[in-house]
C-alpha cells in the first residue's frame, strides 16, 4: 500500500501537511547527524551495537518526563530519541542496508494499512474495535510475510520489563479471542494461583517451584489488571516511587532526631511512615492508601 493514489493525490487531508519551515528543520537535523558521522571521532566509531543501550535509556527518560509532567524536558527527551532513530538509520545507509526514507515509508504504509477505518472503507465505533482490527491486520501480515512465523505473540520484545512483557503478551492473545470471557474468571485465576503459591511456601517446596508458582501468580494479576484498564508496569513504578518518597521522609525525620535508620524503633518508623503518607495525600489531594507501601 502507498500513501499516494495513481494521480499522486495524497491519501491524507492536506490540512495535516507539514509546512516548509518544519520540513527544512527536519532536513537540517538529518544533515547534521550525517556530518557528525563523518567529522566527529566519537560518532564515527559507533555501531548499532555500541549505542543500542542508549536508545533504551533515552526512552526511559521520555517516560520519566511524562510521569513528572515536565513538558519542556519531554520535548528535549523526544529529540534525543529522534536523534537515535536518525543515527541508526544513517549507520544502516552507510552499510547499504536501508535509508531513513525506507524507515519512514515502511512505517507510513504500515499505519495506513492498519487503519482501514481511517484510510479505507471499514468502520470502527470504539477503541476496542480498533484494537481488534489492528491485531487482525498484523496477523494477516505475519501469515503473508515471506518466511515469517504466524504467531500472534511475535513482536513482543524479550527485553521488555517483565510486567510490561506479560501485559503486552496477554493483550495480543486476547486480541484474537484467547482470554477469559468475564472479569470474574480472571480474578478466580488469581485466587487459584495465590493458593498454589501459598501451598508451595507452607510445604517447603524447592526455590525453583516457589519461583514458578509466584511467576504464575504475577502473570494472573497482570491479566486481571488488564480487565480493569490498569497498566501493571505503570502501577508498580508509581508504587515504588511512592515507597521511596515516604521512606526517604522517614530517614530524614530520623536524621533530625539524630537516630540512624538501623537504630530506629519499628513503631517509630511506622509512625513517621504514616506521617509521610498524610503529607503526601494532603499535598496531592490523593485518596491513595497503599497500606504499608
Amino acid at each position: 500500500m502507498t500513501v499516494h493514489t495513481d494521480t499522486d493525490e495524497k491519501i491524507y487531508e492536506e490540512t495535516f501537511a507539514e509546512s516548509t519551515d518544519r520540513l527544512e528543520a527536519y532536513g537540517d537535523f538529518i544533515a547534521i547527524v550525517k556530518q557528525l558521522r563523518r567529522d566527529c571521532p566519537w560518532d564515527r566509531e559507533q555501531t548499532h551495537e555500541s549505542v543500542k543501550h542508549l536508545l533504551i535509556e533515552e526512552a526511559y527518560e521520555v517516560v520519566e518526563a511524562i510521569d513528572e509532567g515536565h513538558w519542556d524536558d519531554l520535548a528535549e527527551e523526544l529529540g534525543d530519541v529522534f536523534l537515535h532513530v536518525l543515527f541508526h538509520a544513517t549507520i544502516a545507509e552507510e552499510n547499504g542496508r536501508f535509508t531513513i526514507r525506507d524507515v519512514i515509508e515502511a512505517e507510513t504504509d504500515k499505519l495506513v494499512r492498519r487503519h482501514p477505518h481511517v484510510f479505507g472503507d471499514q468502520s470502527a465505533d470504539d477503541p476496542d474495535a480498533v484494537a481488534a482490527s489492528w491485531e487482525e491486520v498484523k496477523q494477516q501480515e505475519r501469515e503473508e510475510g515471506e518466511g515469517a512465523t504466524a504467531s500472534v505473540l511475535e513482536g513482543v520484545p524479550a527485553q521488555l520489563p517483565a510486567l510490561l512483557r506479560a501485559h503486552r503478551t496477554q493483550e495480543k492473545a486476547a486480541g484474537v479471542g484467547f482470554a477469559f470471557p468475564e472479569r470474574e474468571e480472571a480474578w478466580a485465576k488469581v485466587e487459584e494461583e495465590m493458593e498454589e503459591f501459598r501451598d508451595t511456601v507452607e510445604s517447603d517446596a524447592s526455590p525453583r517451584r516457589r519461583e514458578d508458582e509466584f511467576g504464575d501468580l504475577l502473570f494472573a494479576l497482570v491479566n486481571y489488571a488488564r480487565y480493569t484498564d490498569v497498566n501493571p508496569e505503570n502501577a508498580l513504578r508509581e508504587t515504588v516511587d511512592r515507597f521511596m518518597t515516604r521512606f526517604q521522609h522517614v530517614e530524614q525525620q530520623l536524621s533530625e532526631q539524630e537516630v540512624t535508620i538501623d537504630e530506629a524503633d519499628l513503631s517509630e518508623m511506622r509512625r513517621l511512615w504514616g506521617e509521610a503518607k498524610a503529607v503526601e495525600q494532603e499535598s496531592t489531594g490523593s485518596e491513595l492508601d497503599g497500606g504499608e507501601a
